[in-house]
């Protein structure tokens, strides 16, 4: 009678098939975070780039060099980035500063970004 295992001095089967499926799912696992980082970084300088433009349309448009609405170009410029407009101020003595907070919501666990932006006449936009 033949006997099967290590009894019979057989190597045992399937062990290599067991680390090689770790090994794959440790992998797959560090891409899909990775992935996960990328996505978020590249939303949060979206969101960032699009707060930037929309305060400086804004600030033009509240200094009187382009026409419209100071909040509202900014909720189009916001709108153009696929990204939401949260809030609009416009603040200084001469309503010249536009203050700008956008936000884009993330799928899944990554939640969302968000960005602030303020612009004004040079040497004007830090104070308030």
């Amino acid at each position: 009678m033949k006997r099967c295992g290590r009894a019979s001095g057989q190597p045992q089967r399937g062990s290599s098939t067991v680390l090689v499926a770790g090994v794959a799912i440790a992998a797959i696992m560090l891409l899909l975070g990775i992935s996960w980082f990328a996505q978020a970084a590249l939303a949060g300088q979206r969101v960032r780039t699009a707060a930037d433009l929309a305060a400086l349309a804004a600030a033009d448009a509240a200094r009187g060099l382009s026409s419209g609405d100071p909040c509202g170009l900014a909720g189009r410029i916001a709108a153009e980035h696929d990204v939401e407009l949260v809030s609009c101020r416009v603040l200084g003595q001469r309503q010249e500063i536009v203050e700008v907070y956008t936000a884009l919501r993330l799928p899944g666990i990554l939640g969302g970004a968000t960005g602030r932006a303020r612009a004004g006449p040079p040497g004007s936009a830090s104070g308030g």
